[in-house]
């Protein structure tokens, strides 16, 4: 991987994290178009730039996330990541099956988006239009919605915020809610992906995440400038979304999620031997790997 080519990524990650179409798809589909090399660190990059993006909702919601008298909404948040920590943890090698299936990836982009365009009307009375009047059963709830993006292409961010809106959340709470949780779900698997993980497992490459970061200064480079990237994009990415999201709704979202998917489709259709490139989302929410 070159510096080009980290920037890209990251760009697309920092893009795509919060918004309700999958980072994981996005991140795999553009690796693989640009014909990027299989690497195991490429994988463990795709996890690692999180970080990057988490510290975008930290530092945008700092006064939330720093105000210590709210002590509730810290035990809201840790309720609601057991379920995709758990289950993430023990499925962990059924995920990293489907991350090479490309159709199957883009066909969960359309049947997302589908859902997306008839989710307003669904859920037209919101009743909570505030974090503290979550209670601890909602945000649990919402946390087992949030495991649903277990399935690439299904997005944490769309599995969460519907989640939040079949509990009486309002548009704009169920998706700053959404925001909220991505912290410690996403940095549980940042840090089990560089510090825990076993990358290139029962070969001579093997290593762990921060080994290859380390392993020479361009890795380190790569690294840096990657979260960087995906810091700022997503600062950008989240104060876009929040002002469409509030203005039209979600069906937006979901035509975009159809047309990228049917495009998508049809080229991985045509080119069936076009080599996967494993991307990760906690979108994933693998606690091992990415959605």
């Amino acid at each position: 991987m070159n510096t080009l080519e980290a920037i890209i990524i990251a760009i697309i990650e920092g893009l795509t994290e919060y918004l309700p179409i999958s980072s994981t798809a996005h991140m795999g589909f553009v690796a693989n178009l640009m014909g990027m090399e299989n690497s195991e660190f490429l994988k463990m990059f795709q996890v690692s730039i999180q970080f990057g993006a988490i510290l975008s909702i930290v530092a945008l919601y700092w006064k939330k996330f720093f105000d210590f008298s709210n002590f509730n909404f810290y035990l809201k948040l840790g309720f609601a990541v057991i379920p995709a920590l758990a289950l993430g943890y023990l499925l962990d090698d059924k995920i990293e099956a489907v991350l090479g299936n490309q159709i199957a990836i883009s066909s969960v982009l359309v049947l997302g988006g589908i859902i997306l365009i008839f989710v307003d009307k669904w859920f037209k009375n919101p009743k909570i239009e505030d974090e503290k009047e979550i209670t601890f059963k909602t945000a649990i709830t919402i946390g087992f919605f949030q495991c649903l993006a277990m399935m690439p292409g299904t997005s944490r961010s769309a599995a969460s915020i519907i989640g939040g809106m079949t509990q009486g959340l309002s548009r704009k709470a169920a998706a700053e809610f959404s925001f909220f949780l991505a912290v410690p779900t996403m940095l549980a698997v940042t840090v089990y992906s560089v510090f825990v993980k076993t990358w290139g497992k029962g070969t001579v490459n093997e290593m762990k995440g921060y080994e290859m970061i380390l392993q020479d200064n361009q890795h380190i480079m790569l690294f840096l400038i990657g979260n960087v990237v995906a810091f700022i994009v997503a600062m950008i990415a989240v104060k876009f979304f929040i002002s469409i999201l509030t203005k039209f709704g979600f069906k937006v979202w979901g035509w975009y999620r159809i047309i990228i998917g049917i495009l998508l489709l049809i080229y991985f259709w045509n080119n069936p031997k076009v080599e996967s490139t494993d991307s990760t989302e906690i979108t994933s929410i693998q606690v091992s790997a990415n959605d």
